[in-house]
């Protein structure tokens, strides 16, 4: 898809090919569960879950319950430490399952803030996030890049979170885990051709998007976007959206075209982790919510 953008081709195109390869490797080693594929429009994505949304409980039993609600993958909260990250991959490995994204977010200490001391702090908390996600086996942090305030200019935000990613990008490079760059409600990047620009400045396979649908659909629409970052969209979040209210709601009872979400998405190649971000709740819950999001992924309405 050619967008107008100018994107490292073969970098990304190799990096693709090397996560892909990855994750054949432990399925076939009977780490990460493959779904079976059914009739539908397209191939099941591969799902995961937001470790937060899973019932309290013991670390294995979670992963466990994770594994037989439907979901092939963790998206991890963020970690202490090092060992935390390894107990966490041990005990995913022992449920089949993949820890494939951490969600390390970049709210408190945004890269973008005027006060230098508090967007470094920002960037020693991504450097350790990428750290503990290599640890875990997690090819992914998800970023807030940086936001737009009465205290921080749009030019500011861009400068300032630009010179701080290009200073951590290449720790990333090395450890092999991608910067995930997500659009949120920070009054930034606001378009899509603005958000291509801003991971294509970056020039590296190691620094992409993460898309949140239900995040977009309050000014514009998902698979606008997806058309358009394309092959830039390394990790998705699904959830829906009510426009009449402003209402974040559950997969299908909003104002999402799902199907032409899919549709998107598999013009554009994309064939990664889809996690929903959606609240948390109990086994039942958790079992309807990955049944959503298998019916979205094979081209179906997520309400039978």
């Amino acid at each position: 898809m050619n967008t107008g953008w100018n994107i490292p081709e073969i970098g990304r195109r190799s990096f693709l090919k090397g996560a892909a390869a990855a994750s054949a490797g432990m399925a076939l080693a009977g780490r990460m569960p493959v779904a079976a594929a059914e009739e539908g429009e397209f191939a099941p994505l591969p799902r995961g879950v937001i470790y937060g949304d899973l019932p309290e409980g013991d670390l294995e039993d979670q992963f466990v319950l994770a594994a037989e609600c439907g979901f092939e993958g963790i998206e991890s909260n963020t970690v202490d430490s090092v060992d935390e990250a390894r107990r966490m991959a041990d005990a995913a490995q022992e449920a089949g399952i993949e820890i494939h994204s951490i969600m390390f977010g970049g709210w408190g200490s945004p890269l973008s803030h005027p006060d230098e001391d508090v967007a470094q702090q920002g960037r020693e908390e991504l450097e350790h996030c990428i750290e503990t996600a290599e640890a875990m086996g997690a090819g992914a942090v998800l970023l807030v890049p940086g936001i737009v305030n009465a205290e921080t200019r749009y030019v500011e935000a861009w400068d300032r979170s630009t010179h701080h990613i290009r200073e951590v990008l290449p720790v990333a490079e090395d450890l092999g885990v991608v910067i995930a760059v997500e659009n949120v409600w920070n009054n930034f990047l606001l378009s899509p051709l603005e958000f291509a620009e801003y991971v294509d400045q970056f020039e590296s396979p190691y620094l992409q998007a993460y898309f949140d649908v239900g995040n977009i659909v309050a000014y514009g629409w998902p698979q606008d976007w997806i058309r358009t970052l394309g092959e830039r969209i390394v990790r998705v979040h699904y959830k829906d959206f009510q426009r009449d209210g402003r209402n974040f709601v559950n997969l299908g009872e909003g104002d999402v075209d799902w199907i032409e979400v899919r549709r998107a998405l598999e013009e554009v190649g994309f064939d990664s982790w889809v996690t929903p971000e959606v609240g948390g709740g109990d086994e039942a819950y958790l079992t309807d919510l990955a049944e959503r999001m298998h019916r979205i992924n094979i081209g179906e309405p997520p309400l039978g």
